[in-house]
């Protein structure tokens, strides 16, 4: 992870986090950012850092979760599910805010994190402020209240700023300047007036 060309030097508290402390202390950590600033990056690496030092880690995208969880219910083991998810010392769960839920879908999670709190610890990435939350949990205030309140209660928060690693590197390279990545080219609108003629 190239601390360098974040603006603000995460290097000292993130290398905090890797010596694994907030996992015995059960706590739990946010990275917030736009797409691209290495929020999954980070979870992961603090993940592979937990299973080498052989505690039990679980990886999954909050469209993932919810769609195990909606699948448990249905065949009547969501008290097992429940139960084997709570079991994770880490527990991974990716791009919170990609997709709205509905209320039903944001009890899942809920639920799931009630199951950990205080417990497990529990590494989260979202690209949405906290205020925001609420749009994706099925606009439920009151859900959405509760969930921040444990999810935020033992936790550390790491805000990253800057542009996308992987626009960079295309603005490096100098297609971000191309017409391919401009609406009104001329050659995109000529393709597009072949093919209507067509």
């Amino acid at each position: 992870y190239k601390y360098r060309l974040t603006p603000f030097t995460y290097l000292y508290f993130i290398e905090e986090l890797a010596s694994l402390n907030f996992v015995k202390k059960h706590e739990n950590i946010i990275f917030l950012g736009q797409p691209g600033v290495g929020k999954t990056h980070l979870a992961i690496a603090l993940g592979y850092k937990a299973v080498m030092n052989r505690y039990k880690v679980r990886f999954t995208s909050i469209t993932e979760l919810i769609s195990d969880a909606n699948k448990a219910k249905r065949e009547k083991r969501y008290d097992s599910f429940l139960k084997n998810i709570s079991m994770a010392s880490v527990l991974i769960i990716d791009e919170i805010g990609y997709f709205n839920m509905s209320k039903e879908d944001a009890n899942h999670f809920f639920q799931i994190i009630c199951a950990r709190y205080e417990k497990s610890s529990t590494i989260l990435t979202s690209n949405l402020i906290f205020s925001q939350w609420s749009q994706v949990f099925g606009g439920d205030k009151i859900v959405t209240t509760a969930i921040l309140d444990r999810v935020l209660h033992h936790s550390h928060v790491i805000n990253i700023q800057g542009e996308s690693y992987r626009l960079k590197e295309k603005k490096d390279q100098g297609i971000l300047n191309s017409d391919i990545y401009k609406f009104g080219a001329k050659s995109s609108t000529k393709m597009v007036e072949k093919t209507e003629v067509v």
